[in-house]
């Protein structure tokens, strides 16, 4: 059987050897001259560690794309249907920050008398016109700066959404192969400060009305609901919110056994590991998957240094295991997400989480989060406002998403042991993961830029054939995989 090496070099040019041993490896800091170190390699393939789903690498859209509704059609573009395609089977979160700011307001009250399938709507219907796929680029760069200017002021409006959000997000999700989760509004409070349901019970309504297959979250970042609204929940009232949303869930016959997850809180730190106990305690049977959110480093004030330095991949363990360690106390067994997470937060680092140094990052969060034993990581955001989209603004692909196609192409779901060892320890400037390949499918890759055909067909995606040889050769500053054909791996059979 194949295996999938996945290598981010953060230095120097390295040569591989197989075996335990090794050479001196320099752990430098970035800038010093290239050197050629040898680096010991050990794996053990008689056992995967751990196995992944197969939508471990899922994506997001921001619920700021639907700030205007109109901007939501672009869903409808043939080319963002080709890319996202390109990246299933995989989940599909619409959240953020303003889902706790959307209000559902149905227009079409009259026609849910008459439940509809949709399942039996062709993906091969219209598509967006260009001229109008133009004119929502030209306007979303636009509104994009509105956005970023409520993100620094940290001043949020309510805005309504119609079935036409709901109704493109279903069919995006369904004709891209995603299964998709919807992030329900948790800011709407009663006077108790229990959660108003009946919203969320009006688009449960409309949906079931239509037969939209999907799941659902509540509320996004609990923990900084006081920043954002002037209102605390804590995780305790938080856990019996979702319970109730269990509750309502349990009552409709397309939703009783769809999937619930959340808390979606922010990274363990103050206050928000409290809040993650308390949800725990009441909510934890609720929900289907623990999800929690992880960025490296502030949008605004980090630099390239940041994303090559080793300590800072390195925090994703330490948040990891610390989450891992209180679901496993209050729940044994409950599986734990990555609902969101990217490069920086506050929206990305402009000419830094939307450029190749990114890949570093991805790569390494990737091969990082399956070894700990995550089950899903969500990259935030393949569309939407912000630094660290996977797809510009012109929807044009971005290199992290090209580094999320090969991922899907190559890898399969499971995790096996290895090392990477300089005769000072542990390598952490050469960071190495290995997997099974993936069965379905597999591709080699080349030198060229990856760009698409047209709006319809992605790049053939061919590699380069190395002849037999026992050193690896991995340039400096380099994101790689390497494809094994005749290893023979016990654990891939």
């Amino acid at each position: 059987m194949r295996l999938a090496l996945l290598l981010c070099a953060l230095c120097c040019t390295g040569t591989l050897v197989s075996g335990t041993g090794g050479s001196r490896l320099p752990d430098g800091p970035p800038g010093e001259p290239d050197r050629d170190p040898g680096l010991g390699l050990g794996v053990d393939v008689s056992a995967p560690l751990r196995r992944v789903d197969p939508r471990f690498l899922s994506v997001t859209i921001d619920a700021s794309l639907a700030s205007q509704e109109s901007f939501v059609w672009l869903l409808s573009s043939r080319r963002m249907r080709t890319l996202a395609a390109a990246l299933s089977p995989a989940f599909l979160r619409f959240g953020g920050t303003r889902q706790d700011f959307m209000v559902f307001e149905p227009h079409r009250r009259q026609q849910w008398e008459e439940p509809q399938d949709a399942a039996g709507e062709s993906c091969d219907q219209t598509f967006l016109p260009p001229w109008m796929e133009e004119r929502l680029k030209c306007d979303w760069a636009k509104q994009k700066l509105v956005l970023m200017k409520e993100d620094l002021l940290g001043t949020y409006r309510s805005f309504f959404f119609t079935e036409l959000t709901v109704d493109q997000l279903h069919a995006f999700a369904n004709c891209s192969g995603f299964q998709l989760i919807f992030g329900l509004n948790a800011l709407l409070r009663t006077a108790d400060n229990s959660w108003n349901n009946s919203n969320a019970a009006l688009l449960l309504k409309y949906c079931q009305s239509r037969h939209y297959g999907m799941s659902w979250e509540l509320g996004n970042e609990p923990n900084s609901f006081e920043k954002k609204a002037g209102i605390r929940v804590d995780g305790h009232q938080l856990g019996l919110d979702f319970i109730r949303l269990r509750k309502m869930m349990s009552e409709s016959k397309l939703y009783q056994d769809a999937g619930l997850y959340g808390p979606d809180a922010g990274q363990p730190r103050n206050h928000h590991i409290d809040l993650l106990d308390g949800f725990l305690q009441t909510g934890a049977e609720a929900i289907d998957a623990c999800t929690w959110h992880h960025y490296y480093v502030n949008g605004r004030d980090t630099s390239v240094k940041d994303f090559l330095d080793p300590e800072v991949l390195d925090s994703l363990a330490l948040k990891t295991n610390e989450v891992m360690k209180k679901v496993k106390l209050a729940s044994p067994g409950k599986s734990v997400w990555l609902g969101e997470t990217s490069s920086a937060y506050g929206g990305g680092a402009a000419g830094l989480s939307d450029t190749f140094v990114a890949g570093f990052m991805w790569l390494d969060k990737l091969g990082l989060g399956a070894a700990l034993g995550l089950d899903i990581v969500m990259r935030q955001v393949l569309i939407g406002s912000g630094s660290y989209h996977l797809v510009d603004d012109n929807l044009d692909p971005l290199p992290d998403y090209w580094l999320s196609v090969l991922y899907k192409r190559l890898v399969g779901p499971e995790v096996l042991k290895i090392q990477v060892l300089s005769e000072f320890g542990r390598s952490k400037r050469v960071r190495m993961y290995l997997h099974c390949t993936n069965r379905k499918r597999s591709v080699k890759l080349n030198s060229e830029v990856l760009m698409m055909v047209d709006d319809k067909t992605l790049p053939e995606l061919k590699g380069k054939l190395l002849l037999p040889a026992r050193h690896l050769q991995l340039p400096a500053y380099s994101l790689a995989f390497f494809v094994l054909p005749d290893a023979h791996a016990p654990a891939c059979s």
